[in-house]
Order: structure tokens, then sequence, then C-alpha cells
């Protein structure tokens, strides 16, 4: 492809450039997709990187895309400034408002920053069949990019319980990685 001397100046893209999109480019059918959509696209990405490259490296890439996201969403969706609890409801607010899940806090070890929560009506996987493993990567990487900007400290975030391991609501066992 040859230069275009209008982009000789651009930046890098990243994914705050992607999600600077125009609402005037939906003008019909606006911001909304079925969720169906949406695991069109993760999953056929979750087979295609399993088959290049295997299973570990498909659950880095997607915990990884989802760290990157958290992040994203954290510093433009979320006030940091506020205490735990205010963060944490309006964390779950956020969330509900825009169809990634409902958010439960479990339980929090403020010392440890250890932290226990689910989230019903998963995007990623609520109402699959039992597959014997958990799906929500992205959603590990996700819940770690949240909890790492708020607090300062690096979080990593494992799914325990999974509807697609049989469970009614995704389970993570969140805790700083030091």
């Amino acid at each position: 492809m040859e230069d275009n001397i209008f982009l000789k100046e651009q930046k890098p893209i990243t994914l705050d450039t992607y999600l600077q999109y125009s609402k005037d480019g939906r003008e019909n059918l606006g911001d909304q997709l079925p969720v169906f959509v949406y695991r069109m696209l993760e999953f056929s990405l979750k087979e295609e990187l399993r088959q290049r490259f295997g299973k570990d490296t498909q659950i880095e890439v997607f915990r990884s895309a989802g760290r990157k996201a958290g992040d994203y969403f954290a510093r433009n969706f979320l006030n940091l400034e506020l205490p735990m609890d205010e963060f944490v409801n309006e964390l779950q607010t956020k969330m509900q408002e825009l169809g990634i899940g409902v958010l439960r806090i479990e339980d929090i070890d403020e010392e440890s920053g250890r932290i226990i929560l689910t989230v019903a009506e998963d995007a990623d996987c609520s109402g699959l069949p039992i597959l014997g493993e958990t799906v929500c990567n992205y959603d590990e990487g996700f819940i770690a990019g949240i909890l790492s900007l708020y607090s300062g400290r690096p979080y990593q975030a494992i799914e325990v319980d999974c509807w697609a391991t049989g469970g009614r609501s995704c389970r993570f066992d969140a805790h700083v990685n030091e």
C-alpha cells in the first residue's frame, strides 16, 4: 500500500484510538448489539488462537487484552478517587448499565487486598452449555486491570467458578500479585 500523505504525522493506533468512534457511524443501528454477535467474535478468536498457538497462549492473550480493556474502562468510566465502597457501587452500576454483568462482592480483605467477587449474567458465558473449563479469561484480565488501576497495586484475578463449569455465576478470586 502506498504511503498516505495525510497519515504521515499520525500517532500509533492504540485501544484509545479505536474506542473514539463517532456514534454517527451507526446512526440507524446504534451502539448496541446482541450478546451472540459479541460471542461470535470472542469465541472465534479464542478458537483461532488455540489452534495456532495453544491453549496457554490463548488464555494469556485474552487475559492481557482484558487487562488493557479494564484499565481503559477504569480510566474513562470510573472515579478512581472514591473510597472503596463507593467505587464498588459505581463499578456495579456501570457494569450493569453497559450489559457487562451483575457484579457482587462476596468478601474483601482490605489488608491483603484479596477480593472474592461474582459476575452474574456475564456477557462471556451465561447460558453456555457445561464445557468442563472456565472460559472467562478476558474477564479475569478486565477485573485485574480495573483493580490494579484503582489500587495502584498489581492485581491478578482467577476465575474459580463459571457458567461453563456448572455455576450460575462467575466467581473470581482477585489478589495482589507481588
